[in-house]
Order: C-alpha cells, then sequence, then structure tokens
C-alpha cells in the first residue's frame, strides 16, 4: 500500500472518533469479578490458625495461613515470608529506601557515595521511578529471551563496585513476556559472590516475582527457584523477592509478599516496626480462606487465563495482519503475564504512538520501558490488551499496525 492509500486509510479512522486505551497493565472488570466471593468469606470468624484475632493489633509478619499463599507465589519457604498491605511496588520501594539510607542486612548505607543499578531493558517503568527517586544511577543491559544478558551484567558487578543492585522480572517480564531459564537464575544467585561483600560493596538481587502465576495454557512455564540457587550459593540475605495478589483478586485490595533471609526479615521488620504496627490482617485472612492451597490458586488462575488469552490471540493476530512478513517490527509472543513488546524501525516509535493518539488510541509513552524515560533507539513500544475488550483490542492493533506502516511509508 503505497503513502496516499495509507493516509486515506487513516483519516477514515480518525473520522471515526474512537476512544481507545493500551496504556496499563490493569486487570479488567471481568477478571476482577472472579474474587468477588472475598466479601463475606469469612462469615464473622476471624480467628487465624495462630489463635490470633485478625481484627486487633500486631502480627507485622503477616497471619500465618497468608504467609503460606506468599509461599505459594515466591517459592520461599512460608517462614521466610512477610505478608503485608496492597501493594508490592511498597514493599520494593522500602527495600530500595533501606539499602540506599539506612544499609541492610549488614551493609552500610549508601546515601553518600556513588551508587548503581543495573536495569535490564526493556523493562518495569515504575522500578525505574523508584531508583531515579532515591537518586540511584541506572545502567542498562539487554533483555534477552532467556533473561539479563548475564555476561554484561556479571562484567559490570566484577569491575564497578558502585553497583550495588540488579532489578529483576523473571517470569513472563514487563514488557517481553520472557521467563528467565534455569542457567540465568543460577549465575544471578550468584552474583553477590563476585564481590567481596563487604559492608560498603554489598550486592543485592530485587526479584519481582509479579507474574509469578499467569500463564495463559495450564501447563505453567517453568521457573527454577531463586530461592534454592541462593541457599546453594550462600546468598540468601543479599535477594530479596516480592509477589503480590494485585492481578489475581481485587487489584487495588491485596495482599502483598516480600521473602528473604533472616538478616534481611529482621531489619525490615525493625523499621516498619517505627512505622506500622501490622498490616490488614483482615484481608490476609480473607485471601487466605479464598486461596487455601496450590490447587485452588492453579484453578483460579486458570479462570483468569480463559478471560486474557483472547485478547493476546487477538493481538497477535492483528499485528500479524498488519505487520507480519514487511520488516516494518518485530513484537514478543508471550505465554503469560500481562504485555507485549512491540519494536520498531528504530526513531518511529515516538511518531507511531503521537500517530495511534490522533486516531484515538492512547498507548505508554515511548521510552517509558527504559530509565529516565528514554529509549536510545526509540523503537520500543509496550502494548497492555488486558484492560480492554476484545473488540476494543482488535481495533487497536489495527491502529497500532496501520500507525506503524504510515510512520515507515512517510519516512
Amino acid at each position: 500500500m503505497n503513502l496516499k492509500m495509507l493516509e486515506r486509510e487513516f483519516e477514515a479512522v480518525r473520522a471515526r472518533n474512537l476512544s481507545l486505551n493500551l496504556t496499563r497493565g490493569k486487570p479488567s472488570g471481568a477478571q476482577v469479578s472472579l474474587s468477588d466471593s472475598l466479601d463475606g468469606i469469612l462469615e464473622g470468624d476471624f480467628i487465624c490458625s495462630d489463635g490470633m484475632d485478625a481484627r486487633n493489633y500486631g502480627g507485622l509478619r503477616g497471619i500465618p495461613e497468608c504467609r503460606n499463599l506468599g509461599s505459594y507465589l515466591t517459592d520461599y519457604p512460608a517462614e521466610r515470608v512477610i505478608a503485608a498491605g496492597n501493594s508490592s511496588l511498597h514493599l520494593m520501594y522500602l527495600v530500595l529506601e533501606t539499602i540506599v539510607n539506612a544499609g541492610l542486612a549488614g551493609s552500610s548505607a549508601l546515601r553518600g557515595s556513588p551508587c548503581r543499578a543495573i536495569c535490564p531493558v526493556p523493562g518495569y517503568d515504575r522500578h525505574f521511578a523508584a531508583t531515579e527517586y532515591l537518586g540511584v544511577e541506572m545502567i542498562c543491559v539487554d533483555l534477552n529471551e532467556d533473561g539479563p544478558d548475564m555476561d554484561q551484567v556479571e562484567d559490570l558487578v566484577k569491575e564497578d563496585p558502585t553497583t550495588s543492585l540488579l532489578w529483576c522480572v523473571p517470569k513472563h517480564s514487563n514488557p517481553t513476556g520472557c521467563t528467565y531459564s534455569d542457567d540465568v537464575v543460577e549465575r544471578i544467585a550468584k552474583l553477590p559472590l563476585l564481590r567481596d561483600d563487604s559492608p560498603t560493596s554489598p550486592f543485592f538481587v530485587l526479584w519481582d516475582n509479579a507474574y509469578a502465576a499467569h500463564d495463559f495454557s495450564d501447563k505453567p512455564v517453568h521457573l527454577s527457584s531463586i530461592h534454592d540457587c541462593a541457599v546453594a550459593a550462600g546468598t540468601l540475605d543479599r535477594i530479596v523477592a516480592f509477589a503480590s495478589t494485585s492481578k489475581i483478586t481485587h487489584a487495588g485490595a491485596g495482599v502483598a509478599f516480600l521473602a528473604s533471609g533472616d538478616r534481611v526479615l529482621n531489619d525490615l521488620e525493625a523499621r516498619l516496626s517505627v512505622m506500622i504496627i501490622g498490616f490488614d490482617k483482615v484481608n490476609q485472612l480473607r485471601h487466605a480462606r479464598f486461596l487455601p492451597n496450590r490447587e485452588s490458586l492453579s484453578e483460579h488462575m486458570k479462570k483468569h487465563a480463559a478471560i486474557v488469552r483472547p485478547l493476546f490471540e487477538a493481538t497477535e493476530t492483528g499485528l500479524q495482519e498488519r505487520l507480519g512478513n514487511t520488516e516494518l517490527a518485530t513484537w514478543t509472543q508471550p505465554d503469560g503475564g500481562y504485555f507485549v513488546s512491540l519494536d520498531v524501525l528504530p526513531g518511529l516509535a515516538k511518531e507511531v504512538i503521537a500517530l495511534a493518539g490522533s486516531a484515538g488510541l492512547q498507548l505508554t509513552a515511548a521510552g517509558a520501558t527504559y530509565p529516565y524515560g528514554k529509549d536510545p533507539a526509540d523503537a520500543n513500544i509496550r502494548i497492555a490488551p488486558t484492560f480492554a475488550s476484545l473488540e476494543e483490542v482488535e481495533a487497536a492493533i489495527s491502529i497500532v499496525g496501520m500507525s506503524v506502516q504510515l510512520a515507515a511509508a512517510r519516512r
């Protein structure tokens, strides 16, 4: 299709005055409705398995049965899990801020010293925002199909003592959907061993397993246990794992989890104790009763998959129809998670997003998947299909494909 024909087609779409949005990875109304029976599930019984009354103060690490739920999601033993409030991002910020301003598990505070974070890209914008806010410099490494480029990561850890942490989304990664290989997980667990681990030169891994249970098929994608690899390597107190039910039950009223070694948990509990007497144990108990074992969690996530799978299939179909075999773009085909990562020709992402916006489709800003909002190639676009209806996804992906074609033709 030549430029004039593309422009006529695009103008016809603009004239429809559409209003579509694929910006954020939010669960749809149908997904959150799967958990509406949380309300009333306690039926007046607020007593936890250890005899604690969930309505009262105390229990800063969370109730036992909810820590078990956290164990299913983090792959850590329940005794190494803290069940907290509704936001895993809050826990990530707490850990990062503690590393920087107070020191964690025997490390000195990094504030006032050069401090850098390794960020696989494309990656999660909220990780980058928290890191930048705390004044930690970010260094990019490539994110491959099997995880971060570990040669790049290991070189930085060995050669640059100012690198102090690595961000990870190890399963169905945001936004590419990749899952780390067994070899990559094992190498990540050994990263702190590449340092002398003196108080002034620690290295931490922040393991955000946000999509631990978010597979599209009944056969979950395998991810090696970072806990088991860390125990084998002797690095348990240098790796902190996170998970939550935010995209499993009610997004704004879920439970977040943090898991690590004893020294980390003790330090964080001491820090939390001056901020809060306890998290919402009633909500924790609701979740524990709603998802009492691994089998119930698995069955619940199959219902999510049935809702979101068609949206990703429509995304794949639409991209293939518009951009397949054109050499104008490449994209990921995830087995789970919430995103598709689209790479257009270098220098065109901002233009594609602007064109889509003019046709009534909001997309995540160009550069959002890179630190400081700067994609050096101006090529990556994150697509989030879950919050839209099937018809909206089909219309939106058609606009995406058309915008890519038009931007390339104008070049």
